[in-house]
């Protein structure tokens, strides 16, 4: 656990992304988190949560590890599924804005899921469905579902594969982003607010209009959109 200024103290978690192949394209697995819950109650996420002590077992300074371990204990808790920790393929890392109250720095994997039943576990999680990412970012912008920002944007990064082989070779190529996005306010709009990613010319504060790379989600209430460009 780390604290960055006077920000709540961020916590090691884990996530894991499942996968399967479905005509056409692929199938994504969302969970739905119990709407009492503090932290994205009620939104649709993907199977984690921290990082805990024993998920480290005799190797404490081995935090990949600890959170290979901690994302397949976390499917396995949350939906009932055995993922291999050594099978997933790390796509990115998200750490909370410090504007929030609750604060995490996540790693983000991906796995070809089992062919097992989902069974969710009633507490933290309330539902789960599985979706093309194209269906859940329409669900989305209808205002069906509530996706958190980090997975808003994976789901558009899903959508551009057609099958798991595919997507998983191409994670598994490329460096892993890491991201604390920069959050500010959009002038003139009620609620509305704009997160910038490190590739994105406003994100050392500059004007969002500027001339630029854009890399950043518009979330306007109603309205959220992502750019990249």
């Amino acid at each position: 656990m780390s604290t960055v200024g006077g920000a709540a103290p961020i916590h090691p978690a884990a996530t894991v992304i499942l996968l399967r192949d479905a005509e056409p394209g692929i199938e994504v697995l969302y969970l739905q988190r119990n709407a009492d819950l503090s932290f994205h109650g009620g939104a649709w996420v993907y199977p984690g949560g921290r990082i805990d002590p024993e998920d480290f077992e005799d190797v404490p300074d081995d935090l990949d590890t600890a959170a290979r371990r901690a994302a397949a204990r976390e499917a396995k808790e949350e939906a009932g599924l055995d993922i291999d920790p050594v099978s997933m393929v790390q796509l990115a890392e998200w750490t909370t804005p410090p504007i929030r109250p609750k604060r995490f720095r996540t790693w983000f994997f991906a796995a070809r899921a089992t062919t097992r039943e989902v069974e969710i576990d009633g507490g933290e999680i309330h539902g789960f469905r599985w979706m093309r990412p194209q269906a859940a970012l329409e669900l989305q912008r209808r205002g069906d579902i509530a996706l958190p920002g980090p997975t808003y944007v994976t789901s558009h990064w899903l959508a551009e594969y057609g099958n798991v082989t595919q997507a998983l070779g191409d994670f598994r190529g490329r460096p892993v982003p890491r991201y604390l996005p920069r959050t500010r306010k959009i002038d003139g709009v009620k609620g509305g607010l704009v997160s910038i990613l490190p590739e994105d010319v406003a994100f050392e504060g500059g004007d969002l209009d500027a001339a630029g790379p854009r890399h950043r989600i518009w979330m306007v209430p109603g309205d959220w959109r992502y750019e990249r460009s």
